[in-house]
């Protein structure tokens, strides 16, 4: 399975801010929202946690593919792109608990799984 380039991984070790999550819905109509509660959970995958996705959640049912933008410090901008899973149970699912805020439910976790990264035009992977 694919993972993050290294230099990938450590530019989001620093990213700053929330993320940008992308998706499509059946009919190849975008969605994007900003996602603040995010995490690395292994080289291969980067989860968002559903505190309040509507159409998002649509998408995910629907198969949606995914596409997470993120900036660094320094203002480099880097794009994962992938396939979704989605949690309500299990490992990916309990590791969103432990840093996913009280205040939010955490309904689940978004798991992209990485197949292609960008950092701005040019293909990492």
């Amino acid at each position: 399975m694919p993972e993050l380039p290294e230099e990938t991984s450590k530019a989001w070790d620093s990213h700053k801010g929330p993320v940008i999550l992308s998706t499509v819905n059946k009919d190849g109509v975008p969605n994007a929202i900003y996602a603040t509660c995010v995490s690395k959970y292994d080289e291969q995958t980067l989860v968002v946690a559903n505190n309040y996705f509507s159409k998002t959640m649509e998408n995910i049912k629907a198969g949606s593919k995914a596409c997470i933008l993120f900036i660094t410090s320094d203002n480099t901008s880097y794009q994962v792109k992938g396939i979704l899973e989605y949690h309500t149970q299990g490992p990916v699912f309990d590791d969103m608990k432990t840093w996913n805020p009280e205040k939010h439910p955490g309904h689940g976790a978004a798991a992209l799984k990485v197949e292609e990264v960008y950092k701005g035009a040019e293909k990492l992977l």
